[in-house]
């Protein structure tokens, strides 16, 4: 049997704190705002409590991407009456699609894959806008490790939901037993593994790892690539 590895995209295989950080100096600076460690830090907090509530259906991906500039901006003290948070939107997405940035170690990771675990097959799974994962992923070569990468604007669906893992079940053509869901995201990645009953790995676990684990039915943990290399070996063994 085939084995297909269902990787997160954003602090699993891309850091995408540093693809942000560099696409947001660059609007801010055109804007011609000053960037800040401070407002980077706020618009980071804005942006995660804006994704978590689109995850939960609360807000639409248009009212996301309005409402995390509006209020950065608002932060800084600008009238943003007049101005096209859409357009600023689109213009950041630009910029973080040509500056990808990968996690230490993730290519090398994903070579020991390819040589070690020929049955392997790895498929990408995120949330977000296609052309910036596209991008990103390009131009930071995981293209040449991975089978399809599913971005749910294209796919019609979101993780966590189970329609998203439904059509990704269909799509790779393969039963769920030979799928292991791999990402950072408890709300994400590890409640829709849950909800669509596939096998699960928490990458790079923080908090309390225990509670989460019996919360999300996680099925295994690693801390590092290394860690993560010997829970895929085990698991393509029939651990």
């Amino acid at each position: 049997m085939r084995r297909d590895l269902l990787f997160d995209l954003d602090q699993t295989l891309l850091d995408f704190h540093a693809s942000e950080r560099i696409a947001l100096k660059m609007v801010m600076e055109e804007k011609g705002l000053g960037f800040s460690e401070e407002r980077c830090e706020f618009f980071k907090r804005t942006n995660k409590g804006l994704w978590l509530r689109f995850e939960k259906d609360e807000i639409t991906k248009k009212e996301l991407f309005d409402s995390r500039f509006r209020r950065l901006f608002e932060e800084c003290g600008c009238d943003t009456r007049g101005m096209d948070m859409l357009r600023i939107n689109d213009d950041f997405i630009s910029f973080m699609s040509e500056n990808g940035v990968l996690m230490e170690g993730a290519l090398g990771f994903l070579r020991r894959l390819r040589e070690d675990i020929p049955s392997a097959r790895i498929y990408i799974i995120t949330n977000g806008v296609e052309r910036n994962a596209l991008g990103r992923i390009n131009s930071t070569g995981l293209s040449g490790f991975t089978e399809r990468v599913f971005v749910s604007e294209t796919l019609g669906a979101s993780k966590p939901s189970e329609e998203y893992f439904r059509k990704v079940i269909d799509a790779v053509g393969d039963p769920k037993e030979s799928c292991l869901v791999i990402g950072d995201s408890l709300t994400s990645d590890m409640l829709g593994a849950r909800n669509a009953g596939l096998k699960s790995c928490w990458f790079m676990p923080e908090g309390d790892a225990e509670k989460a684990v019996k919360e999300y039915d996680i099925d295994y943990t690693a801390g590092t690539f290394d860690e993560l290399y010997e829970v895929i070996k085990r698991w393509t063994a029939g651990d």
